[in-house]
């Protein structure tokens, strides 16, 4: 096989993976405003399963409705979502591939507040407003602490008896966890804030009740930023979180029983490292029509985006911490190895994850073989191309002119349309095609 490497199964210690290719968390609003499930999520999910991928990483799933980014996300925080989830996992096992849900909670970072929650300020690790929507937040109490603790539990506990094969606790991006383990978010004076060994008290705390409430024999993983990067657009901001810090928090995640680490970049989401590549202005104004309430900053980004000259700034802004957009495919591979060097002294059982627009099978193979991780995680090219695999298998790589060229419609679409690929140039400037092949999650339909 040309391409040998990726289709290596990958053991971790309560999971064994038939290649090494993991569908990363991305997902858009497919389901009920309630946070029950949809049949167009099982769709969803499914399309990367018949595609040939090893794992899925499902999208950001709530473990309460207070810590939910947007509505119409399925959530997993009560017992009358089990079946639902069951559903999910044995459509995606009929095609030999593992399911992996993320206990997820927003924290400050809510794009959409929802009708719960619009009248309240958004929990977190700090009363600082967001800098750059200007998401308004308050600080826990230990006991809002303690009760978020205990939701993540719960949650893992319901993705067992769904019959998953296992959780994945969203610590990047700048969620609820990052929010705790940043120097630049997180200025508590409790046992909660202040040295790195109080910051990281939190997603330290949800992991021993995680193992307390399902054992040691249900498979964990973490995903967190290797950097928090929080002056990318705003140079007077504190760096935050470094690679160092990381490394130290991923060695004590192993130490209290995970079982993989997962590892991305950035504090915030969207942010100019994550995902890298383009901003398409035209599609973010519209995203931002719809974000306009939600922070004291989006009218001044709509308005910049919107300005021909501001426009020009806001989008210096925005690049100037980029890699080049020949190097964005493996750009967290340093950083990776680094994690992995650094924990595989602890325990040698503990693969690590890389995601970072990954798309070609040659760059896959040569990441994994010279130890930068063990498997890679991708989103946004698969989104483009959901029979990614199907090509490597071949001993092919992606067509150019198939290639995803992280041009991030997809992404800034998400809030308002089905979420899919909207690049023109792979569809020849067909939109009839573009919009077809966007439609096709709803297929099959609830109701026949």
């Amino acid at each position: 096989m040309a391409f040998e490497t990726i289709f290596q199964e990958l053991a971790f210690r309560n999971l064994r993976v038939k290649n090494r290719i993991f569908r990363s968390n991305i997902s858009g609003r497919f389901d009920n405003y309630d946070g029950s499930g949809s049949q167009t999520r099982i769709n969803w999910e499914t399309k990367f399963a018949r595609g040939g991928v090893g794992a899925i990483i499902s999208s950001f799933v709530p473990v309460r409705v207070r810590g939910r980014i947007i509505p119409n996300y399925a959530m997993i925080d009560g017992d009358d979502k089990i079946p639902f989830w069951r559903a999910v996992g044995e459509a995606v096992h009929e095609h030999d591939c593992r399911f992996i849900l993320q206990l997820s909670h927003s924290g400050r970072q809510q794009d959409i507040a929802g009708i719960e929650n619009q009248h309240k300020r958004a929990l977190s690790s700090t009363n600082q407003t967001e800098s750059f929507h200007g998401l308004l937040a308050q600080a826990m109490t230990v006991d809002e602490i303690r009760q978020t603790v205990n939701d993540f539990a719960e949650g893992a506990r319901r993705a067992r008896d769904a019959g998953l094969d296992g959780v994945e606790l969203h610590g990047a991006n700048g969620y609820l966890i990052t929010q705790f383990l940043s120097s630049a978010i997180n200025d508590r004076t409790d046992e909660y804030g202040g040295s790195l060994e109080n910051r990281a008290r939190f997603v330290r705390e949800i992991v021993r009740a995680i193992r307390a409430k399902v054992g040691a024999d249900f498979h964990l993983q973490v995903k967190i930023s290797a950097a928090d990067y929080n002056n990318a657009i705003f140079f007077w901001e504190k760096k935050g979180t470094t690679l160092k810090d990381s490394i130290q928090v991923c060695n004590w995640l192993v130490e209290e029983g995970v079982d993989a680490i997962h590892v991305s970049s950035g504090n915030m989401f969207p942010h100019p490292r994550n995902p890298m590549g383009g901003f398409p202005v035209e599609h973010a104004v519209r995203w931002y029509d719809t974000m306009l309430s939600s922070g004291i900053h989006t009218q001044r980004n709509y308005f910049m985006m919107r300005n021909p000259l501001m426009r020009r700034v806001f989008l210096y802004l925005w690049h100037r911490s980029q890699e080049r957009p020949e190097n964005i495919e493996g750009a967290l591979t340093k950083e990776a190895h680094a994690i992995r060097d650094s924990i595989r002294k602890l325990r040698s059982d503990v693969p690590v994850i890389c995601t970072g627009g990954f798309q070609t099978a040659s760059k896959i193979c040569s990441v994994i073989d010279r130890g930068d991780c063990d498997a890679v995680s991708i989103a946004r090219p698969l989104v483009a191309n959901n029979d990614m695999v199907r090509y490597f298998e071949r001993g092919e790589e992606l067509p150019e002119k198939k290639r995803c060229t992280y041009c991030n419609r997809c992404l800034l679409n998400a809030l308002e349309n089905p979420l899919a690929c909207y690049e023109p140039v792979r569809f020849d400037y067909d939109y009839d095609a573009m919009t077809k092949e966007a439609l096709s999650v709803f297929k099959p339909a609830p109701f026949r």
